[in-house]
């Protein structure tokens, strides 16, 4: 818990305010000895406090590293099974300067090492504060008819509030996620300077008096919301062996699926008792808790931006200007140039270029709209066949919820059962082996949305409709998941400019499905409407099971990919 206070935004206004008196690293304590290592890599030249006792070969700090539950980081054979402690020796470069690295292989700082308590406990966070930034996209459409009478505007036109926080998190994507990777910032300013600005703006959301001010603020929450979404997945994978991560990543997804289930459920009931305003301050109270919780225990996991840190006290403490990360000698290369060449035309190069890259946007793209056309066809469902009210219609999405439950836990039985087990023994496999949930997934999404478009009247029971939806969900997070892994096993170099090209790409795609969707469904009927996008969804299984047949022969010839 310590470490928790200490790295977590809090912890570190208490560090600057105390002059680092209060919440201290080793290094910076009293009885602090230098790894016998560095000693020998600075030939002794330091002139540090009981120096003369740091060439005892059985200590590497004046703290004792214990040793911690967790794999060792990167390959699979350190994620297949612990290695005992050892001392890392830094290492020199040419022009003499000394790379600070982990002290030791089971070195408590890294996050690979955390134990799995404190791996878990930032997972959690992480998950609250994702289901916040979601949860605050569709609960707002639960207020549409009363925005629709405040300002006059027509049906169509209230739809924008919610299509527009989407597009707005994908852009957000496009400047964050890369920020993220610059070692001097690492991920922890960026998730809590961002919120910050989101729980800011959800005040005068709630409160605009005007159409074009609420867009604009919708706008911008979702914009500053994004971080959540962009860099979730480096947070997990900053924590989680090569092996583990699939396990990580699951809680992950499902928090994003269970906030868009939950947005309607709450603010239904909100919008009908209180008014359209309502659901937008339940924004607000949902977001302080999160806040909370990023401000007091969530500490930096990013590798490079912890040994950045480290090195810049390893120079005070010894004077010596030699020491310094890796990360920020990389840094001083970065240049603006490079991230706009990461960020927005290399993810559109290698989708080009790469046939299996451009499906799995176009594929992704399309059932993350399909999901949001749920909440403008939902409103002409169940209020129409089954006198739904606002409330109970917002009820009908716990279906999502349920559906998420189902796909994580036979996603935890596939990995538990089988493909930990078979890396164990076997090791890794092609990257093609992790898709097969994405197979079973692609079929279960036309099958779930042909029984809601022909069972959605008021001669089959409600349940019906829902169970088609629940079974769609199965199959979006098995696909989605499966994809999620299978990118950066493939494109590791490229994998950060993929997830934010993807995102954006998923996110004008969810925008464009919200502002056609009611126009679709009206004129062509729930049943036509849906049975369209059902068919055009059976052609995910036909490239989804492509990509596993023909997947290693594409990746042989891309320039960009990985075997």
């Amino acid at each position: 818990m310590f470490d928790l206070v200490r790295e977590a935004p809090l912890g570190q206004a208490i560090r600057f305010l105390s002059g680092n008196r209060l919440l201290q690293y080793p290094e910076e304590k009293p009885g602090f000895k230098l790894p016998v290592e560095y000693i020998e890599k600075l030939e002794g030249k330091l002139n540090l406090p009981n120096s003369n006792d740091t060439t005892d070969s059985d200590s590497t700090t004046s703290e004792n590293l214990q040793p911690t539950t967790t794999t060792g980081p990167g390959d699979v054979e350190k994620g297949l099974e612990r290695t005992p402690s050892v001392p890392i020796a830094p290492q020199k470069t040419a022009d003499g300067v000394i790379l600070v690295d982990w002290y030791t292989t089971d070195d408590p700082a890294n996050p690979q090492n955390w134990s799995s308590f404190k791996k878990g406990f930032v997972i959690f966070v992480l998950c609250i504060y994702t289901w916040t930034v979601y949860c605050a996209g569709p609960i707002y459409a639960t207020g549409e008819e009363g925005i629709q009478e405040e300002f006059g505007i027509s049906a169509v036109s209230a739809t924008i509030g919610l299509a527009i926080y989407i597009l707005a998190y994908g852009i957000g994507d496009l400047l964050f996620s890369p920020l993220t990777e610059i070692p001097v910032v690492g991920r922890n300013p960026v998730y809590w300077g961002t919120f910050i600005v989101f729980w800011a703006l959800s005040f005068p959301t709630a409160t605009a008096n005007s159409f074009g001010g609420l867009l604009a603020l919708r706008f911008w929450t979702g914009f500053f919301g994004s971080p959540a979404l962009a860099n979730g997945g480096a947070t997990v994978g900053d924590m989680l062996s090569l092996m583990h991560i699939p396990l990580g990543l699951s809680w992950w997804v499902f928090s994003a699926w269970a906030g868009p289930a939950f947005g309607p459920l709450l603010g239904g009931f909100a919008a009908q008792a209180k008014g359209w305003r309502w659901p937008l301050w339940e924004i607000v109270w949902m977001a302080s808790p999160a806040l909370l919780l990023l401000l007091t225990l969530m500490p930096e996991t990013s590798s490079p931006n912890i040994l950045l840190r480290r090195a810049k006290r390893l120079r005070k403490l010894s004077g010596d200007e030699r020491l310094q990360s890796q990360s920020e000698i990389e840094q001083r290369s970065i240049k603006a140039s490079d991230m706009v060449v990461a960020t927005l035309v290399r993810p559109m190069e290698i989708m080009l270029k790469d046939p299996s890259i451009m499906f799995v946007n176009l594929y992704t793209g399309y059932f993350y709209a399909v999901f949001y056309t749920f909440f403008e066809v939902f409103p002409l469902v169940f209020p129409v066949y089954y006198d739904f009210n606002l409330g109970e219609t917002g009820l009908a999405f716990l279906s999502c919820f349920v559906g998420v439950c189902v796909a994580l836990g036979g996603y935890f039985i596939y990995l538990f059962v089988y493909m930990i087990p078979d890396n164990k023994k076997n090791g890794l496999r092609e990257q093609e082996h992790r898709l097969v949930p994405a197979i079973i997934g692609s079929v279960l999404l036309p099958i779930g949305l042909f029984i809601f478009a022909w069972t959605s009247r008021s001669d089959i029971h409600w349940i019906v409709p829902l169970i088609g939806v629940g079974i769609f969900v199965i199959g979006h997070f098995w696909v989605m998941q499966s994809l999620f892994i299978y990118l950066p096993l493939s494109y590791p170099k490229y994998a950060a400019s993929l997830f934010a090209g993807n995102s954006i790409w998923r996110s004008v795609a969810a925008f464009g499905a919200v502002i056609v969707a009611r126009p679709l469904f009206i004129n062509l009927g729930v049943d036509k409407g849906v049975t369209l996008l059902a068919c055009l969804s059976v052609v995910g299984i036909l490239g989804t099971t492509g990509i596993y047949v023909f997947g290693k022969k594409l990746r042989a010839k891309s320039k960009f990919a990985q075997s």
